[in-house]
């Protein structure tokens, strides 16, 4: 017959237990008196802070009830199917104790990390627990997907809330139920669980009431040292960013210098991380002049802030000053995310102006068509943004940087989430020190104007795709007068700009697309360098009516996108000139890089 308790080392016997329980109790007491009297003066915010705008999922909840009770045998037939699998799992548990024949009912997908410990599939106790959540969690989110007559958006609000409730209900979440923790507190003797006590109030007290998981130990970066530590030089600022001018490492460059828009809902360093994957130096060591733009992050007294202001000030003043650095006739422009989306209103823009000095346009995961979003889409109707607006006001004029960053958290609650719940505050461990979750805990605030614009105009009403669809500087703004030629590169399993959203932007513009898809996601699908020899990218030289029809046709390269977009780009950039040092030009050195306003940290 199997085992029926986890491994583990002796347990402490009776009094010793008693005791080191009491003196946890005893501990853990104080650790709250201590938390709650620091405290004490600011009371709810957390729920003034919160991002989830529970009415509007209350809403969503109570009109799928509605619909399930219209159809009263569809919630029987659910029922019967989920107890015919606990008669079969039962069946199974069966046959392992007596036989032990395993045959799971079901089992966690191969790339699920929560289930990785072995008594989730040696233990029977353990075994269990885990088939009865998986067969559970499916019957739940099946039965929400299958009833009929809920509006496509609320449909996707439901789905992706009853994701969150499975998630957040997994027994890996909770210490009786995960063989790990049980483990952790025989060996420590409940040491853990202080230590985990002490970490979710630290935790608490970082978020000022709300709860702010610590995904790495922030102590160990260094801002210019260990990240977003290649040499360059700031040679422009203005109110809404500096520009940052790498120092050349090859002896020649090319004529025409790049210039980068990262999102400004997260800061630029995610392509200067490190030597090795730093985007930035690949480019200045295939002998481009190579800028990256570094916004602000903004303050209360920004929150008038437009869209127009970041066009203007921000993509088109860091055009300009590139070209008076550089002395170059033109430039290569790159927007990543909502950078994308900025550059390509700034083309049109500058289309109607008679302003021919973009060579080309590169998109990183940049939507420009936002019919269909992904699960972004679930925060975006009028009644969430409204509430949103309102705590923008209470906040000041800006959206709180915590608020974006749970919002992109949920989509990958799992990882993001849950892992760093029992890591930190079950097993007591300390997080890891990860440049990358560094730079995602490193979030940035939204201006009110400017994000309600964007979403808005972008998200809900998807003006950006129509011809005139906004005004910038009353300028009419239509993609199809964007001429120059484009690279658009997405990331084949990206969960906030989803690839065949981005694809339909081959449509929308009037010059020559490349299109070019890559394996992984939203950040890792992008920060692939070619050393590391990871992953898969796609290519076709034509761009059909659909997605699906483009992957059908493309080819299948291994590797980075980045060899081929260099291939893309290196003829288009003009001949070799000297190297440019930062400071040579009409523009002088203001400070090393990577500048003041990227080390301003929100939270």
């Amino acid at each position: 017959m199997a085992d029926q308790t986890p491994s583990a080392p002796p347990t402490p016997g009776p009094d010793e237990w008693t005791a080191n329980m009491a003196g946890i109790a005893e501990r853990s007491q104080r650790l709250i008196s201590d938390f709650m009297a620091r405290n004490a003066s600011n009371p709810g915010q957390a729920a003034q802070m919160g991002m989830a705008d529970t009415v509007s999922i209350g809403a969503a909840f109570l009109e799928l009830t509605t619909k399930m009770l219209e159809s009263p045998d569809k919630l029987v037939e659910a029922q019967i199917t989920l107890w015919k699998d606990y008669m079969e799992l039962w069946r199974s548990v069966a046959l392992k104790a007596f036989n032990g024949t395993d045959t799971p009912v079901i089992q966690a997908d191969p790339g699920d990390k929560r289930f990785k410990d072995k008594d989730w599939q040696d233990n029977q106790v353990f075994d269990f627990i885990k088939q009865s959540y998986l067969l559970t969690s499916r019957w739940l989110q099946s039965t929400v997907q299958g009833i009929e007559g809920l509006d496509p958006h609320t449909q996707h609000k439901v789905d992706f809330f009853t994701r969150q409730f499975v998630n957040a209900l997994a027994p890996t979440n909770f210490a009786i139920t995960n063989p790990e923790v049980l483990r952790a507190v025989a060996e420590t003797k409940g040491e853990n669980l202080v230590k985990g006590l002490e970490h979710l109030l630290a935790d608490l007290e970082k978020g000022k009431g709300q709860l702010r998981v610590s995904m790495t130990d922030e102590k160990a970066f260094t801002m210019g040292i260990n990240v977003a530590s290649t040499p360059g030089k700031v040679v422009f600022e203005n109110k809404m960013l500096q520009l940052i001018q790498y120092s050349p490492t090859t002896a020649e460059q090319k004529d025409i210098p790049i210039v980068i828009l990262p999102p400004w809902i997260n800061k630029f360093y995610i392509l200067d991380l490190r030597e090795k994957n730093s985007l930035v130096k690949w480019l200045t060591d295939q002998g481009y002049t190579t800028f990256v733009v570094s916004w602000v992050n903004p303050s209360g007294t920004m929150g008038d802030t437009s869209f127009e202001d970041y066009m203007l000030d921000g993509a088109i003043a860091a055009k300009d000053a590139v070209l008076a650095a550089t002395g170059a006739p033109k430039l290569h422009m790159v927007g990543y995310c909502i950078g994308g989306t900025l550059l390509s209103a700034t083309l049109a823009y500058l289309k109607a102006k008679g302003d021919d000095t973009v060579a080309t346009a590169t998109y990183f995961v940049a939507l420009t068509d936002f019919k269909d979003p992904g699960d972004l889409g679930v925060f975006i109707d009028e009644q969430q943004i409204e509430g949103l607006e309102k705590r923008m006001d209470e906040a000041g004029g800006f959206l709180d940087a915590a608020d974006m960053a749970n919002s992109f958290n949920l989509l990958r609650s799992n990882d993001l989430i849950w892992s760093f719940v029992v890591n930190n505050y079950l097993l007591g461990k300390e997080p890891f020190p990860f440049d990358l979750l560094y730079w995602n805990s490193d979030s940035t605030r939204m201006p009110k104007a400017m994000h309600s614009f964007y979403l808005r105009n972008m998200y809900l009403e998807n003006n950006l795709a129509k011809p005139g669809g906004i005004t910038l500087a009353g300028v009419p703004i239509d993609l199809r007068t964007v001429t120059v030629p484009t690279y658009m590169i997405s990331a084949r399993e990206d969960h906030i700009a989803p690839w065949a959203s981005t694809y339909a932007g081959t449509k929308l513009f009037g010059g020559p697309v490349r299109f070019v898809l890559a394996g992984s996601g939203h950040i890792a699908g992008v920060v692939n360098p070619p050393s590391a020899k990871k992953y898969n990218y796609w290519t076709n030289a034509k761009n059909p009516a659909t997605p699906d029809e483009w992957l059908k046709g493309a080819k299948e390269h291994p590797g980075s996108w980045w060899t081929d977009w260099d291939k893309w780009l290196a003829p288009q950039s003009g001949a070799s000139v000297p190297a440019r040092k930062p400071g040579d030009g009409k523009l002088k050195v203001i400070e090393d890089a990577p500048g003041r306003y990227v080390k301003a940290r929100a939270v």
